[in-house]
Formats: C-alpha cells, sequence, structure tokens
C-alpha cells in the first residue's frame, strides 16, 4: 500500500487538474453560446439560398457556368474541416477517420487534400498524403473573409480542371450533446429535379442571370456555414469532454481519499500494536 504523503501528493495533483478541467469546461461553453448564436443566425440564410438553387438548376444549361460542370470522376479533392487543439474527446479523430477511409476507398493518390486545423494537417502530412493547402491558426478571429479565401482556392482547383469533384468532411452541429459527421459533395453542385416538381415560381431577372449570381455567393456561404458549424461542434464537444473530466477527477479523489484514510488508519493501529506490545514486554 502506498505511504500517506505519496497518496496526499496524488490528491493535491489530482485537485490541480480538476481546477483546470473544470476552468476549461467553462471557457468552452462561452465560446460555445457565441459560437451557436452565429451558426444559428447563419442557418436560415443558406438553406433559403440552397433551396432557391435547387429549384433554379433544372430549368438551366449548366454549360453556361464551369461550376456546374459535370465530368467523369477521375480525381477527387477533399476539403477536411478539423480544429487545431485536441481535448475535445473523439471530436477529431472519428472525423479524420471518416475522411480517411473515403479517401483510401477511392484511392489517395487520386486525391487532393485541403486541410482546416491542425489536426487535419498533421494527420495527413504524416501519412504522406497530397495536402494542396492547409489553414490553421484562425479560428479565434474567423470571419466570413477567411471562409472566402478558402472557398476562391478550392473553387479554382475544380475550375482549373485539376479536379472533377470536391467532397467536403465536417462536423455538424445537432445539439450540445450530439455532433453529427457529414460528407457532403460541394462541386459540382447537383439536385435531383424530382425534389423541385409541383413548385411555381416565377423569378426577375431570368434563371441564368440568378444562378451566375447566386452560385458564387452560395459556394462562399457554404464554406462559411462549414466553419461555423464545426466551430461550434468543437466547443460543445470540448464543454463535454471537460465536463467528464472534472466529474472523473472528483470520483479519483474520493477514491484517494478513502484509500488515505485506510492508510493512515493501519498505521494507527500498528502504532498503537507497538505501544502495547512494548508496554507488555517491559511488563
Amino acid at each position: 500500500m502506498a505511504n500517506l504523503k505519496d497518496i496526499r501528493d496524488r490528491i493535491k495533483s489530482v485537485k490541480s487538474i480538476q481546477k483546470v478541467t473544470k476552468a476549461m469546461k467553462m471557457v468552452a461553453a462561452a465560446k460555445m453560446r457565441k459560437a451557436q448564436e452565429r451558426m444559428e443566425q447563419a442557418r436560415p440564410y443558406s438553406n433559403s439560398l440552397d433551396e432557391i438553387i435547387h429549384h433554379l438548376l433544372p430549368d438551366i444549361d449548366r454549360n453556361m457556368l464551369p461550376l456546374l460542370e459535370i465530368r467523369k470522376v477521375k480525381r477527387k479533392a477533399y476539403l477536411v474541416v478539423c480544429a487545431d487543439r485536441g481535448l475535445a474527446g473523439a471530436f477529431n479523430s472519428n472525423l479524420l477517420k471518416v475522411a480517411q477511409r473515403e479517401i483510401d476507398a477511392f484511392g489517395k493518390d487520386n486525391v487532393d487534400l485541403f486541410c482546416i486545423g491542425k489536426k487535419s494537417r498533421d494527420h495527413f502530412t504524416y501519412r504522406n498524403y497530397n495536402i494542396i493547402e492547409s489553414h490553421i491558426d484562425f479560428w479565434a478571429e474567423m470571419d466570413f473573409d477567411n471562409a472566402m479565401m478558402i472557398g476562391r482556392s478550392i473553387i479554382d482547383h475544380f475550375i482549373n480542371g485539376s479536379v472533377d469533384e470536391i467532397h467536403v468532411v465536417y462536423n455538424y452541429f445537432v445539439n450540445v450533446a450530439q455532433q453529427e459527421i457529414k460528407s457532403e459533395i460541394l462541386l459540382p453542385l447537383t439536385y435531383d429535379s424530382s425534389d423541385s416538381k409541383g413548385l411555381d415560381r416565377l423569378y426577375e431577372p431570368s434563371k441564368e442571370a440568378l444562378v451566375n449570381t447566386l452560385i458564387p455567393r452560395h459556394l462562399n456561404v457554404q464554406m462559411w456555414k462549414y466553419l461555423l458549424e464545426s466551430y461550434a461542434s468543437e466547443q460543445a464537444a470540448r464543454m463535454l469532454s471537460m465536463e467528464n473530466a472534472t466529474s472523473n477527477a472528483q470520483d479519483m479523489i474520493k477514491d484517494l481519499t478513502l484509500q488515505f484514510n485506510k492508510a493512515r488508519q493501519a498505521a494507527i493501529t500498528t502504532e498503537m500494536l507497538e505501544i502495547v506490545g512494548g508496554a507488555e514486554a517491559l511488563g
């Protein structure tokens, strides 16, 4: 059994760690509330824009815009949206497993990677994947310009014919306790025409003019959505992870305190037996 000093030091150490995890939980909760507000403000606009384009695409000639060109898929690009930091449970690892599985299924030599977050960049760099760009250390000052900058290079990669399809793997914020990993095709834009049947809308100006105007904006909004969803999901995952760590630390403190009391009682009992034994020997 460990001596009293060792147990006391362990209790002190666990209490110190518990203070850190509790503080990190509070910080993550504050960041999550702000991120959730921004995300919920962006969702209606993103969904409405998506719905309009969904309705327009079946009625126009796809050759009018390079972003709509459907090609035989020989090479793909993947945008993998992770975090810069860990301590968020399985937030990063689960997403990276999904992304790597999809990439390996298609063939890693036929895939270009755009990595967002240090965890994504480090994971694929270590495994020698073909990384075209990586973006890190911008989450604290994240704004719409970041999304436009990232989106511009990815869109150019598709337009110049380097790849035939672009996928995005990111965490979708369902609620505080649940984040869902999603893999979506960003380009080319494709919709099922049967979904828009029965809708009768009039557009002014023409549908072609609207598509030319809305699609670049739509892609920027989609990139912004991916960043917002991922950041809110990261903070929610970190908050829950730190809450569990704080709770586990409290359980460890209870167990160590019980162990300390048992060790102290054993030491007292041993001393009393020695005193009684010495007294009897003198008698």
